[in-house]
């Protein structure tokens, strides 16, 4: 069943994104993939450890800082829209989401 909302919808767990908000993330993406390919290549080419390893932290800091934006967007928007509709168990959600990315 397809849902018929146009923001968010708790049901369904859905979000249209703004188009400008798509393309910053989708770009965001574009470059970690980027990064990790490189990462493959130097395996393949037998780079230094040390080397892999610097690209692997560049790597998991441009996630985290993905990871950041979204949460941030998560909150000002999805977060905010549930609690003032009256869905609180979104907070739990989210304490929920946060205890998994502080793992």
């Amino acid at each position: 069943m397809e849902c018929a909302c146009d923001k968010v919808c708790s049901d369904c767990k859905r979000k249209i994104r703004p188009e400008s908000e798509m393309r910053d993330m989708v770009n965001r993406l574009n470059r970690i993939e980027g990064q990790v390919r490189g990462i493959r290549g130097m395996v393949e080419k037998s780079a230094y450890c040390v080397d892999i390893l610097t690209q692997v932290s560049a790597v998991q800091a441009a996630l985290n800082a993905f990871s950041k934006a979204l949460l941030s967007e998560h909150i000002k928007t999805c977060v905010v829209d549930d609690i003032r509709a009256g869905r609180d168990e979104v907070v739990d959600e989210l304490l929920a989401t946060l205890q998994k990315m502080m793992k």
